[in-house]
């Protein structure tokens, strides 16, 4: 009975010092808003996405609520809608239709942004959910 006693202490205790932790004070501090920042896709589909200048980039606009972004090459452009409680619906989504290499990696990334339910954010990441399963992640850019 007594090492029942201290194994829950010692939980107690180990749940009390997490919930304390620094990383909630840098994720408050490095958190940026959902809308009017520039995302930066860094993951998609659980595969890591070299980060490029120009590419693969969304912004969601708060006046209108409105997307622009920038795919491989083409430029992306739609509505999406929140509730402000994480769920996210992002499409019809239009492009322009300019022919670049990694013309698949794009056909993905607007598939993924248009079959997108949810977000959470986890500091200056964006995750973007879809049936709660983890579709991709964003960085915020500086």
């Amino acid at each position: 009975m007594k090492i029942l006693l201290k194994i829950a202490i010692v939980a107690v205790a180990a749940a009390f010092m997490a919930g304390c932790c620094n990383c909630r004070s840098y994720q408050k501090k490095t958190r940026r808003p959902l809308a009017g920042t520039e995302w930066q896709l860094i993951q998609l589909g659980g595969k890591a996405v070299k980060p490029e200048e120009g590419k693969f980039t969304v912004t969601l606009l708060a006046e209108g609520n409105r997307l622009t972004g920038v795919g491989a090459c083409n430029r992306l452009t739609g509505a999406y809608k929140t509730d402000g409680k994480h769920t996210l619906k992002i499409g019809p989504l239009a492009a322009t239709m300019m022919a670049c290499p990694g013309m698949d990696e794009e056909g993905a990334f607007t598939k993924m942004l248009e079959s997108v339910t949810h977000y959470d954010m986890d500091g200056p990441m964006l995750l973007l959910l879809s049936d709660g399963e983890l579709r991709a992640v964003f960085q915020a850019r500086p």
